[in-house]
């Protein structure tokens, strides 16, 4: 891979003791190393650990006291896009992606993200539509194409997710508009950054 290739940070929400989701990120970080289009980066929210949002002053001001702060915020200032690999709980996405991505404010503007869900027959899509107005919020640009990966208890077997053709074929056309997205945000975001210093 190129150092100028585009970093992409998978994000897996799911912090519950057994979860089924870090299997799921680790297929999609496997998929996009392949894919070859991106610099792979990953992020645990379990073991990042953020307790809930602490920081005194709002995040847009990016006067952070926290060290836990300011290390995520150096982590995601420094990817150009985003996969966030997210379980469905009640109808809903989780309180650890809510509350890791309210930490922050600018640096997840103007970034495209793709979104991995999963879970029994709906396949976490009810969480991803909660999700997606959130996204809107914070300027990020949701690519259309997605993984939704319904019973997906049924695929991990002996600690890995084992996908279906259907699956695979779904994150290629993933990563592929999330490369065809960043190719044209993180230019713009480049060019920005330089008229404002």
């Amino acid at each position: 891979m190129s150092s100028d290739n585009p970093s992409l940070l998978v994000v897996v929400a799911s912090t519950r003791p057994g979860r089924v989701g870090i299997h799921v990120g680790r297929w999609i970080q496997e998929a996009a190393e392949t894919h070859g289009g991106f610099d792979v980066r990953f992020a645990d929210l379990a073991e990042l650990a953020l307790p809930f949002m602490d920081e005194p002053r709002h995040p847009r001001l990016r006067q952070y006291e926290h060290q836990h702060t300011k290390d995520w915020s150096a982590i995601v200032d420094a990817a150009d896009a985003f996969v966030f690999v997210t379980p469905e709980y009640n109808h809903g996405y989780n309180a650890a992606l809510k509350n890791a991505l309210d930490f922050l404010h600018a640096e997840w503007a103007d970034k495209p993200v793709g979104l991995v869900s999963y879970g029994g027959i709906a396949a976490g899509t009810r969480a991803v539509q909660q999700l997606k107005p959130v996204l809107a919020a914070l300027r990020m640009l949701p690519a259309v194409e997605a993984v939704n990966i319904p019973f997906v208890a049924k695929l991990v077997q002996d600690g890995a997710l084992r996908p279906t053709a259907e699956t695979t074929a779904a994150a290629t056309d993933m990563l592929d508009e999330l490369a065809r997205l960043t190719g044209k945000l993180r230019p713009a975001r480049e060019a920005e950054l330089e008229l404002s210093h």
